[in-house]
């Protein structure tokens, strides 16, 4: 009996977060979502119709793309990386680095209103997801193992961004 409820509470540890990453708190001191945001609200149908099956599938879906397969997380061009739904101004290059995890990473966003993090508890896990501000999309996720001066890695999906080359 005693070997049975080990291994229930090891495996519940196991599937419930005992051996996920915690997620990030959020910032007691961040300011309110501003309501004056320009949203961009759309149904399912009109995404799909103006996204590729694959940006649908992880922006509105909330999937993720296969590691080492993007097109930015080998991209080292200068300039600033866009929201693939909506356009909003998400990432410059001079935040990006060589994370090693197959995605491109970015140890901080364009502007403090440029996304909004949401705490994500599906497949087991704590985590902390990382979506824009101004449609909701899914760009992947927050953690805190990422490089001085702000310890954060955003590790987005390539399929979640368009990128604009710089104009020098």
């Amino acid at each position: 009996m005693r070997r049975r409820a080990f291994l229930w509470g090891a495996l519940a540890t196991a599937l419930w977060g005992g051996c996920a990453p915690a997620p990030l708190a959020p910032d007691p001191t961040a300011e309110p979502e501003e309501a004056d945001v320009d949203k961009v609200v759309k149904t399912l149908d009109e995404w799909r119709e103006i996204l590729t099956e694959e940006q649908f599938r992880v922006t509105r879906l909330k999937g993720t793309e296969r590691a080492f397969t993007g097109a930015y997380w080998d991209h080292h061009e200068e300039g600033s990386y866009h929201c693939v739904c909506c356009g909003n101004r998400l990432f410059r290059s001079d935040e990006k680095f060589d994370s090693g995890s197959g995605w491109p990473s970015f140890w901080d966003v364009a502007a403090d209103d440029a996304v909004k993090t949401e705490g994500d508890f599906t497949l087991g896990m704590q985590r902390t997801e990382v979506l824009c501000r101004r449609c909701d999309a899914h760009l992947g996720h927050l953690f805190d193992d990422g490089p001085e001066p702000t310890g954060l890695r955003y590790c987005i999906n390539s399929v979640a961004l368009r990128f604009e080359p710089s104009d020098d």
